[in-house]
């Protein structure tokens, strides 16, 4: 039987059903656990969590010695629903906002979803099975964020190190999936269902060897086939667990198709592969080359979009491609521009209503070859006679601090 209680009523050996609040006020990745440890209990009472659920079947119950609390109330349980079900979400949590306003919110949700999927992926290469309904809180607070600025998350995902690399590149990945199927028109349901789908689609490189995953140098054939068995590994896994969806199932084992049946491990061609799996392999190439990884560096945002341009067709869906360029930008957040003054700055927000006249941080000056004080132009407003002359590769100017720039608040 499921019953409401206050917090305080709460202690080990009681089944928590669900949490009452957002998923980042509170300090577990999961929302449905049997409360076993004493620091877990303590983090809970110290969490500012009012209220939650527990399932008196498959943990205890409040006895008779608990402090007096707010009387309990019982609830029905709730009627059973798709793993991908959309809920309703409030306007304040989806109403758009500026880059510097979501900025704060993005960046507590990427640490705690880096901690969720390592732990989630932790206990997946032990062997243990993954229940999809304990994503889905990720997957919702990811989605809110990406409704009220899609390239807060986004731009700060793909800031991850060769050691985070495969546990940030779930949570990139997802966000990409999220505002790509934004971007296509997809339903709330399609929409949750990608962005799950993009959490969980590596989930096979936990099947791998560590010394193989983490190399840092060229991968013998040898190695780059155990590398290539990850998506029917993961496929497998995923099989095992519960709540998964056969969107997500086929995102993880074919995002690494191609159109031109190229890929691999089905060698699918055009329309046989479906359209998540076509947008997971837009967004998990885009990330993966755009990211520092431990046998090559990242290549910038504005240079691989043009590189993956020149892919687009052979490698991807062309119309997926050209919706996956509206939601990044032609120039996405970070990209390093040359401006018709003369001047070098660097992408800070997209407008989308003008992809080629992004909002940048003008901060160096070609012709005097110095830097300048940083000045945040807004390319699209009629007053600015500045435009965008090309894209600039940053190790061509020996600039290794653009990521700095982008991030300063506005006017700093």
């Amino acid at each position: 039987m499921l019953k409401k209680i206050s917090v305080q009523q709460v202690r080990i050996g009681m089944f928590v059903q669900s949490l009452e609040g957002s998923w980042l006020a509170h300090p577990f990745w999961k929302t449905k656990f049997l409360l076993q440890e004493q620091a877990d209990l303590d983090a809970l009472l110290s969490s500012g969590v009012p209220m939650l659920v527990i399932d008196t079947e498959r943990g205890l119950d409040v006895s008779d010695a608990t402090p007096a609390a707010p009387p309990e109330q019982q609830v029905s349980p709730p009627p059973a629903e798709p793993a991908a079900a959309a809920k309703p979400k409030s306007e304040d949590q989806r109403a758009p906002t500026s880059m510097a306003a979501e900025m704060a919110r993005a960046n507590i949700l990427v640490n705690r979803s880096r901690e969720a999927v390592t732990s989630m992926f932790g206990e997946a290469r032990l062997g243990k099975a993954l229940d999809a309904d304990q994503c889905l809180p990720i997957v919702e607070e990811i989605s809110n964020s990406v409704s009220r600025n899609p390239s807060a998350l986004i731009s700060l995902a793909r800031l991850k190190t060769k050691d985070n690399y495969t546990y940030m590149h779930s949570v990139a990945v997802c966000a990409l999936m999220v505002s790509l199927a934004k971007q296509l028109g997809l339903s709330d349901e399609q929409t949750r269902e990608a962005g799950l789908a993009g959490l969980l689609h590596d989930i096979g490189k936990m099947a791998m060897p560590m010394d193989v995953l983490n190399k840092p140098g060229k991968l013998t054939d040898a190695e780059f086939n155990v590398i290539r068995s990850h998506p029917l590994r993961g496929y497998q896994m995923l099989k095992e667990g519960a709540s998964v969806p056969a969107g997500a199932l086929d995102v993880c084992l074919h995002h690494h198709e191609k159109m031109d049946g190229s890929g691999y491990p089905q060698k699918l061609k055009g329309e046989q592969i479906s359209l998540l799996a076509r947008m997971g392999a837009v967004c998990d190439v885009y990330d993966a080359i755009t990211s520092t990884r431990p046998y090559k560096s990242a290549w910038d945002p504005a240079g691989s979009i043009q590189r993956m341009a020149q892919w687009s067709g052979d490698h991807f869906d062309p119309v997926v491609f050209k919706a996956f360029v509206k939601s990044v930008g032609i120039y996405p957040v970070g990209s390093l521009v040359k401006l018709e003054s003369g001047r070098l700055a660097v992408v800070s927000e997209l407008n989308a209503a003008s992809l080629a006249a992004p909002v940048v941080r003008v901060f160096y000056s070609t012709r005097s070859s110095m830097p300048i004080p940083v000045l945040t132009l807004d390319l699209s407003h009629p007053s600015t006679r500045d435009k965008v002359l090309s894209r600039e590769t940053p190790s061509d100017w020996g600039f290794s601090y653009l990521d700095d720039i982008w991030q300063q608040p506005s006017g700093a």
